[in-house]
């Protein structure tokens, strides 16, 4: 039996049963690093969780809170009574507060703005009316900015004094302004540090690399590729500093949507997955998508009820069907990778679909009749017939011709409409070249049938 130290998620449940104070839940969190923390958090009942988010200091479940997934956080603070969670809400970095209140529904999350002070509010307004994807929506406002008379030995001073809440600031840059905003210049902490304290801060600066607003992710990715900084700065048209974009915060955004896609791609639509999350949600958003694939699985397994006497003739026909279609369907979801990462990139557009179907064909036929060949082959050697050699190895090169044609044009078209790749390009793909896989060695069979008896 486990050590109850290796189960810190039953010493949690025996404090939060206990109503244990504060400090002993911090004592505990303190003991796990991080990989263990999270682990113990999502091995609790989400009731558990809220309550233990309930029981540590707003601060510190603001930190638990910045550990776990923007919507699972979210569907914490959802069902948890709005004066335990606005205090928690208020410690979240801004970047974090604006992800999970973006995912509440519009009434639960002004419930809690209304709890925050003016300042607090309209920050989180301007920033949430950005989509998620783009620099506004990724950007934190905590940063460090100094008007450009000020001396190194002033910003010094007042770095180190306390006197300001640097508790958030992750990134090790100082921002040299004008007007109070507009920004002219950037240091770096370590090169303030070393310099002539009585400089003023305006001589050490230099010139800024900067992003709009509506930078997407893709642009943003491509930037931080390029220049080996920890963040960027924000400005509108009037370059006026509006917050910073961490490369840390591109990274968790691109590992998302990846992420996301992957979700997608498996047929779970309605967002993140996780274990801890309650049955019947899981369930729907499962069944979302399994339910449709009941019926294009049957129209493919239509297909063998038409040859039903050809396959009762051959027996050795139905080992090669999955494998017929299986081996079309790994060339066409390679298609399907190679689209959707254009797509990401910008190098194919939904307008190109002829000349990604002509590429696609080109690797189709090269490929069609390497694998073909090779199945062909085999069946061959196995039941000592040449003609079902023939009959499969024709019906494998033709079906790869037809999926990589899928593969790579389908994307393309679901964009085009407005409907994302990355939910139908897979299920579409697959009954597609199941039907064609069927279809094709049953009907060549069933032309030669004599040759194959």
């Amino acid at each position: 039996m486990a050590n109850r130290q290796e189960q810190p998620w039953v010493e949690i449940s025996d404090l939060l049963e206990d109503e244990a104070g504060p400090e002993q839940f911090e004592t505990l969190l303190d003991r796990l690093d991080p990989g263990d923390l999270l682990h113990a958090v999502f091995t609790l009942k989400p009731d558990e969780q809220r309550a233990l988010l309930t029981r540590l200091p707003p601060e510190r479940a603001a930190e638990l809170m910045e550990e776990l997934p923007d919507t699972h956080a979210a569907d914490l603070i959802e069902d948890m009574p709005v004066d335990e969670a606005a205090p928690i809400v208020v410690e979240l970095a801004s970047d974090h507060r604006v992800d999970v209140l973006a995912e509440l529904d519009t009434r639960d999350a002004e419930a809690i703005i209304a709890r925050l002070d003016a300042e607090d509010a309209l920050e989180v307004r301007e920033l949430i009316s950005y989509p998620p994807d783009l620099a506004g929506g990724l950007m934190m406002t905590e940063f460090a900015s100094y008007p450009m008379s000020q001396t190194v030995r002033e910003v010094v001073d007042d770095l180190t004094g306390g006197e300001q809440d640097y508790s958030l600031l992750t990134v090790h840059y100082i921002y040299v302004v004008v007007r109070r905003r507009r920004l002219k210049g950037v240091i770096r902490l370590r090169d303030l540090v070393f310099a002539d304290p009585d400089l003023k801060i305006g001589d050490l600066a230099t010139d800024p690399l900067t992003v709009r607003p509506d930078a997407d992710l893709d642009d943003l990715e491509f930037f931080f590729d390029e220049h080996d900084i920890a963040a960027v700065p924000v400005v509108d048209e009037r370059k006026n500093l509006l917050g910073i974009v961490r490369r840390r915060a591109v990274l968790e955004a691109l590992t998302e949507r990846a992420e996301s896609d992957s979700l997608k791609a498996a047929g779970i639509i309605g967002g993140d997955e996780l274990r801890s999350m309650p049955v019947m949600l899981r369930s729907r958003r499962r069944l979302a998508w399994l339910s449709i694939n009941i019926l294009l699985n049957m129209a493919a397994a239509s297909i063998i009820a038409m040859y039903e006497d050809t396959l009762a003739a051959v027996i050795a026909l139905a080992v090669f069907l999955p494998i017929v279609s299986d081996m079309s369907g790994c060339s066409g979801n390679q298609a399907v990778a190679v689209s959707m990462r254009e797509l990401t990139l910008g190098a194919a557009l939904p307008g190109d679909v002829f000349r990604v179907w002509r590429k696609e064909v080109s690797v189709g036929l090269l490929n069609g009749l390497a694998l073909g060949t090779l199945l062909g082959i085999v069946a061959w050697l196995w039941k000592g017939n040449p003609v079902l050699g023939l009959v499969v190895g024709a019906a494998l090169a033709f079906n790869t011709i037809v999926a990589v044609s899928i593969g790579g044009t389908v994307p393309l078209l679901l964009k085009r409409f407005r409907l994302d790749p990355a939910v139908a390009s897979g299920p579409l793909l697959t009954t597609a070249t199941d039907m064609c896989g069927f279809f094709l060695l049953l009907s060549m069979a069933s032309l030669v049938l004599p040759s194959l008896t």
